[in-house]
């Protein structure tokens, strides 16, 4: 990848880092060291922290300017020196992957049967928008049954996950059952790529199953970040499909235990870390923050 380094290591230690983009990176660490502190954060000491997961000064620093043109983040100047804070635009994206990542649980156990659908047509032209549309939908859950129709396993708030893009004109919103003689179980593996999640879940496994995972990586504050941004790209793709449909051994259990045993043991270690490496202020609240 253009601007990214990864140390040499083994293979399996080498699909931490290349795996990830730098905005992906960039986003577990805001999440990890930002989002709850209100802080601001010294472009300086975030080169400092990528560099311990193999990725360049150049990278972190176009990264940076890429995501304030998205509004992914606002500059502060203190004098010489440029920090960066989140935006109310990051703060929703952040608060809403704390929430797949530590709310409940990699699989559905309270499927009552019923099914969202979402069905669209947009004009042919709008590939922007149908582009932004599906990754919503894909984001919150839903999977495609067939053409322009999308359906995923709950109730789901479907003007939440379209809120801003316009669309609401375009879409058709139901919620019911499967009836005979098709089966959950049928929609489900027709709409959701059960083989290709699994696997995900396993190659997460690989990587981190094990009683000392990444031992080349410098510190534990490298392997957290690692670590959240491997699972949060791993739960991204997931629509927590029904258990009851689901095999026994379904690998999303035990990641999800390894994922929460890990994180807990690098927390204050890395913590430590940062709080000697990280240089912040109190960020001035954003356009349309507080």
């Amino acid at each position: 990848m253009t601007g990214t380094e990864t140390k040499p290591s083994s293979g399996q230690e080498e699909g931490a880092a290349a795996s990830a983009r730098p905005q992906t990176l960039m986003l577990s660490f805001l999440g990890l060291y930002v989002l709850e502190h209100g802080s601001a954060v010294y472009s300086g000491s975030v080169i400092d922290v990528f560099a311990r997961v193999g990725v360049s000064e150049d990278a972190v620093r176009s990264t940076l300017t890429r995501m304030v043109k998205r509004d992914l983040l606002a500059r502060h100047r203190r004098g010489r020196k440029m920090y960066f804070g989140l935006t109310a635009r990051s703060t929703e994206v952040l608060r809403d992957g704390h929430d797949r990542v530590w709310g409940a649980g990699a699989v559905n156990r309270d499927w009552d049967g019923t099914w969202t659908l979402v069905g669209f047509s947009l004009p042919e032209a709008w590939r922007s928008q149908r582009h932004d549309l599906r990754s919503r939908l894909v984001w919150a859950g839903f999977g495609p049954l067939q053409n322009g129709l999308w359906i995923a396993p709950g109730h789901l708030d479907v003007p939440a996950v379209v809120a801003g893009l316009g669309l609401e004109d375009h879409l058709n919103v139901l919620r019911g059952r499967a009836a005979e003689p098709t089966e959950a179980a049928q929609l489900l593996h027709r709409a959701f790529d059960t083989a290709g999640i699994a696997e995900r879940y396993r190659a997460f496994l690989d990587q981190w199953d094990r009683p000392d995972p990444l031992p080349s990586a410098p510190d534990d504050l490298a392997r957290q970040l690692l670590l959240h941004t491997d699972w949060l790209q791993v739960v991204r793709s997931d629509p927590r499909l029904p258990a009851e449909h689901l095999p026994a051994d379904w690998p999303a259990i035990r990641a999800e235990h390894v994922f929460r045993t890990l994180s807990a043991r690098y927390d204050a270690p890395a913590k430590q870390l940062a709080d000697a490496v990280l240089d912040t202020i109190p960020a001035e609240p954003a356009a349309g923050q507080g």
